[in-house]
């Protein structure tokens, strides 16, 4: 049987103070106003959960709620087979922390408008500049992106040591660098600044995951790629909790689609609303085993979740054409 996972690798999660679990347990089997539970500890989010058994199953609840306001951000449950409560509990506490972590930061950015801006000025430049990078990439419109770098030029000027701006900043510049938008398409110089920006975020926080993922993403279209691979373990072991789908990405570029699709897996249980690129970089993983069959699903639905990036596209009609549908072919490179 599996040891139990132990606080420390639970609580892995850098921008969340957990407190532990002997001062957390006083409550336990307690009718408790949870604003009282934030006030005593010091928290502003308590997550409470109960567990019940019936038979070989149990069901695991939980519920995120507001230490502030007493309101609920998130609930849910986990009915699983008991054969090994360990394994059951890495896998429900994995999902939970994943799920827990987007429903904080959504709920801090509702938050930080309410802050003076002396507190909230650099972070709420990157949480804006995040945000427009994202629609840039969903919407395929190079005036996001760059508006994106000018919020997060923003943060850093109010703060030049905040790593996490670095770190999206560089993203931006591969981004451009990869999709034949403007000048910068395929421009060395812009790929060469990605790499200084990701380089200057691992410097400024060496335990910062994204800093190293964001230089493993780097380092990919570099060609180097065992380099890429050890800066996406480091992020890996800095954080077990710690996902991003260009690692499955990386895995496929270094010759190691079989571990990629295992990685590109683990990555949609962790973070089940990440961008639906995954599903070419699953697809392209499928292709590189000649398994065309199972490439075509994922990346059809890339393509149509995504229908501004080329790659769910190229990789489909390439899927179609080794099955012998040159008909789906010939369409999938016409949306190209």
């Amino acid at each position: 049987m599996a040891t139990p996972p132990s606080a420390d690798t639970r609580s892995q999660t850098r921008f969340l103070f957990v407190i532990a679990r002997n001062s957390s347990f006083q409550y336990k089997g307690k009718a408790v106003d949870v604003r009282q539970v934030g006030r005593e500890l010091g928290v502003r989010y308590v997550l409470e959960g109960s567990v019940r058994r019936g038979g070989d199953c149990v069901r695991i609840a939980a519920q995120l709620i507001d230490a502030t306001t007493g309101a609920h951000r998130w609930a849910d449950h986990y009915d699983r087979k008991i054969e090994d409560v360990f394994a059951v509990q890495d896998e429900v506490v994995g999902t939970i922390v994943a799920i827990l972590a987007s429903h904080v930061i959504r709920a801090e950015t509702e938050r930080t408008l309410l802050k003076p801006p002396a507190t909230w000025e650099a972070y709420d430049y990157y949480l804006r500049g995040a945000d427009a990078f994202v629609s840039g990439l969903s919407e395929g419109t190079t005036t996001s992106l760059y508006e994106s770098r000018r919020l997060l030029g923003h943060s850093l000027s109010v703060d030049p040591g905040y790593a996490r701006a670095y770190a999206i900043l560089a993203r931006t510049y591969v981004y451009t660098y990869l999709e034949s938008r403007d000048d910068d398409y395929l421009n060395p110089a812009g790929l060469d600044r990605a790499h200084e920006l990701a380089q200057k975020a691992v410097r400024l926080d060496a335990n910062l995951p994204q800093a190293h993922c964001e230089l493993g993403f780097v380092l990919l279209f570099k060609r180097s790629h065992e380099r890429a691979i050890a800066a996406f373990e480091q992020a890996r072991s800095l954080n077990p909790n710690y996902t991003d789908q260009l690692f499955g990405l990386g895995l496929v570029f270094a010759g190691q689609p079989s571990r990629a699709i295992e990685v590109l897996q683990a990555n949609l249980r962790l973070d089940p609303f990440q961008s639906a690129g995954r599903l070419a970089y699953m697809g392209n993983a499928y292709y590189m085993l000649k398994r065309y069959a199972e490439a075509v699903p994922p990346l059809r639905e890339c393509a149509s979740r995504l229908p501004n990036l080329r790659i769910g596209h190229l990789w489909l009609c390439a899927a179609y054409a080794e099955m012998g549908l040159l008909a789906e072919a010939s369409a999938a490179a016409a949306e190209v």
